[in-house]
C-alpha cells in the first residue's frame, strides 16, 4: 500500500464517526453545544492524526504531514496547538505567509500560546519585519518568562532595529531568570559591540566563556573586540586558548597568523604555518606563506628551498618563480637571480616587474648596458607601458645619469599627461640636478593630479622647510601628509623639522621623537632631533644623538662643533 493511499484511509476513518461515537452523539448537549465527551473524543481523534503526521514529518514527507494536520484541524478546529503545528510545516516548506497565517489563527484561538508567538516572531524576523516580530516575542516572554531562546530572539530583533537599550534590557531580564545563561552574556557582548562599547563587550564575552569554557564563537568575538581596542597581545592569548580547545579551527589559525604578521611576531607566525603544513592543511598556499616569512626573516636559503619545492610541483607558478628569483637577489647570488627572472615568460603578469629587476641586476654586475637594452627592447614592443619608462629612468638615476633619466621621462609626458607618478619622478630628477624651482613646480602638478599624494605633500613641505620659505604653506602640506600616513617616520620627521624652523621647539620634539622611534637608524632624523634638543638646552639628550649621527655620516658638517660646544656646557672633557 503506498503512502498516499494510507493517508487517505487514515483520514477517512479519522473523520468518520465510529458507532460508539454515533451513539454518544445521539444525546443532545445543553444549548445545542457539543458535550464534554464529544469534545474529548474530537481532541483524541485530532491528537491521533497529529501523531501520524509527526511520523511523516520525521521521514521528510512534508506534504503528507500537512495533509494529516489539516485533517486534525477538521477534527478539532479550535486547537491552537494544531494550527501552530501546521505553521511549523509551512515554515519547513518555505511557505512563510501561510505559516504566518496559521500562527495568527493560533494566537486568536489562544492569545497566550507561547509557541505560536515565538514561531510568528521568528518568521517575521526572517522576513526583516522585526518591529512586528518584537510584539510577538514580548508577548511570549510576558506569558512565560522562562524561555531563554525567546529573550535572545527579542534582543536580536531590537538590535536589528537599532534599539540597543531595549536589547540590553531584554538580555538583562533573561539573566534575572537564568543567571547562568552563557548565551545571555554572549549576546550582551554582541550588543555592546554593536554600540561600539568594546570594553563592556569584552567583560560580557569573558563571563560567557567562564560559564561555557568551550564557547568558541564567544572566544572569537572576544578576540576581535580586543583587537578593536588595540589589545593585540590579549587577542593573541584568546585565540591561542581557543586553539587549545579546537586545534582544527582553520579560520582562527589563519587569522592568528595574520595577526602575528601584523605585530611583526614572524617567528610565531612561522611556527603556526609549519604546524599547518605538517598536518597537510593549506597545501601550496601554506608553503608560499612560509617562504615569504623566511624572506622577511632574511633566511634566504630556507626561502629558496621552500619556493623551489613549490615549483617542482607547480612549474608554471610564475609568482613563485618571481619570489625565488628575489630570494636569490636578496641573498646576493646575482647569477642565479638573473637565471630565475629570465625564466619568467613575456605572457606572465609579472614579466615587466621581472624586467626591472633584471635591469638592476645587470647594473650590479657592471653590465648596465644589458639592462638598458632589455628595457629599451621592451619599450619598443610595448610603448604604452609607463612602468617601463619609469624603470629605465630609475636605472639611469641609480647610475647618477640624471639628465638621461629626465630625457627619458620628459620625452613621454605627452603620452601620459595625467600620470602623477611620472611627474613625481621628473620632480625628483630635477632636484638631483639642482633645479629646485622646476622640481617644486612638478610636485605641485602631482598634487593637482593627486591631491592626496602623501609623498609629494611631504616633499614640498620638507623642501620649503630646508629653504626656510613659505613655512605656513609647508606646515599645511605636512599636516595633510601626516593625516594620510600617520605612522610614516619620514613625514613625522618633516613635520617636526618644519616646527623646528618655525622655532616651535616643543612641538618639533614631539614629532621628531616619534619619527626616531620608527626610523632609529637614520642620521638625518637623529640630527634633527639633536638640533631640537640643543635649541631648548637639553644638551645631555642631544649629545649622544650627535655622536651617533657623526658615526653614521662622518662627513656631515657642523656636528663636531656642536659636540664641542655641548661638552663645554656640561663640563665634559
Amino acid at each position: 500500500m503506498n503512502k498516499n493511499c494510507f493517508i487517505a484511509i487514515v483520514m477517512m476513518f479519522a473523520l468518520s464517526p465510529s458507532c460508539a461515537a454515533s451513539r454518544v452523539n445521539e444525546t443532545p448537549s445543553a444549548a445545542g453545544q457539543p458535550s464534554g465527551l464529544s469534545v474529548n473524543i474530537a481532541e483524541s481523534r485530532a491528537m491521533y492524526i497529529y501523531s501520524l503526521s509527526r511520523i511523516h514529518n520525521m521521514e521528510g514527507d512534508l506534504d503528507g504531514a500537512l495533509a494529516l494536520l489539516r485533517a486534525a484541524i477538521e477534527a478539532d478546529p479550535n486547537s491552537a496547538f494544531m494550527h501552530t503545528a501546521v505553521a511549523g510545516i509551512y515554515l519547513k516548506m518555505n511557505r512563510f505567509e501561510d505559516a504566518l497565517a496559521a500562527c495568527e489563527t493560533a494566537v486568536k484561538l489562544d492569545p497566550n500560546n507561547v509557541r505560536a508567538h515565538t514561531l510568528a516572531g521568528t518568521i517575521l524576523a526572517g522576513l526583516k519585519r522585526d518591529k512586528e516580530a518584537i510584539a510577538h516575542f514580548r508577548k511570549a516572554v510576558e506569558t512565560d518568562p522562562s524561555k531563554e531562546e525567546v529573550y535572545l530572539h527579542l534582543a536580536v530583533s531590537y538590535v536589528k532595529v537599532f534599539d540597543y537599550e531595549e536589547a540590553v534590557n531584554a538580555l538583562k531580564d533573561l539573566l534575572k531568570v537564568a543567571p547562568d545563561s552563557a548565551l545571555g552574556y554572549y549576546y550582551l557582548g554582541k550588543t555592546y559591540d554593536q554600540m561600539k562599547l568594546s570594553r563592556e563587550a569584552v567583560n560580557y564575552y569573558k563571563k560567557a566563556i567562564e560559564l561555557k569554557p568551550d564557547f568558541e564563537q564567544a572566544m572569537i568575538d572576544l578576540g576581535v573586540s580586543q583587537e578593536t581596542q588595540g589589545l593585540y597581545n590579549d587577542a593573541i592569548s584568546t585565540y591561542n586558548e581557543l586553539l587549545e580547545i579546537n586545534p582544527g579551527n582553520i579560520n582562527v589559525v589563519q587569522h592568528l597568523i595574520q595577526l602575528y604578521i601584523q605585530q611583526q611576531r614572524l617567528e610565531d607566525a612561522l611556527s603556526l604555518l609549519q604546524k599547518m603544513a605538517h598536518r597537510g592543511v593549506g597545501g601550496l598556499e601554506t608553503a608560499r606563506k612560509i617562504g615569504l616569512i623566511y624572506m622577511e626573516l632574511e633566511r634566504y636559503d630556507d626561502a629558496i628551498k621552500e619556493f623551489a619545492d613549490i615549483l617542482r610541483q607547480e612549474p608554471e607558478a610564475q609568482q613563485i618563480r618571481f619570489y625565488l628569483a628575489t630570494a636569490y637577489e636578496e641573498k646576493g647570488d646575482t647569477d642565479r637571480a638573473i637565471e630565475e627572472f629570465g625564466k619568467i615568460p613575456a605572457t606572465a603578469f609579472n614579466y615587466y616587474d621581472a624586467l626591472g629587476h633584471l635591469a638592476y641586476l645587470y647594473k650590479d654586475k657592471k653590465e648596465p648596458e644589458k639592462g638598458i637594452a632589455l628595457l629599451k627592447e621592451a619599450i619598443a614592443a610595448q610603448p604604452m607601458r609607463i612602468e617601463l619608462y619609469l624603470q629605465l629612468a630609475g636605472l639611469y638615476e641609480s647610475m647618477e645619469q640624471f639628465e638621461e633619466g629626465l630625457k627619458t621621462l620628459i620625452g613621454v609626458e605627452g603620452r601620459f599627461p595625467s600620470d602623477p607618478g611620472l611627474q613625481f619622478r621628473i620632480g625628483i630628477l630635477y632636484d638631483k640636478i639642482g633645479k629646485r624651482d622646476e622640481s617644486i613646480g612638478r610636485m605641485k602638478k602631482v598634487i593637482e593630479l593627486a591631491p592626496e599624494d602623501a609623498q609629494a605633500l611631504n616633499y614640498l613641505g620638507y623642501t620649503y622647510a630646508e629653504m626656510g620659505v613659505h613655512l605656513d604653506e609647508a606646515l599645511q602640506y605636512l599636516k595633510k601628509a601626516i593625516s594620510l600616513r600617520p605612522d610614516d617616520g619620514f613625514i613625522l620627521d618633516s613635520l617636526g623639522w618644519i616646527y623646528y624652523k618655525m622655532k616651535r621647539y616643543d612641538e618639533a620634539i614631539i614629532y621628531l621623537e616619534r619619527a626616531l622611534e620608527l626610523i632609529d637608524d637614520d642620521a638625518t632624523v637623529m640630527g634633527h632631533l639633536a638640533d631640537a634638543y640643543f635649541a631648548v638646552n637639553e644638551y645631555r639628550k642631544a649629545l649622544p644623538l650627535y655622536r651617533q649621527t657623526l658615526k653614521l655620516e662622518p662627513e656631515r658638517k657642523g656636528i663636531a662643533e656642536k659636540i664641542r660646544r655641548i661638552k663645554a656646557e656640561i663640563g665634559e672633557k
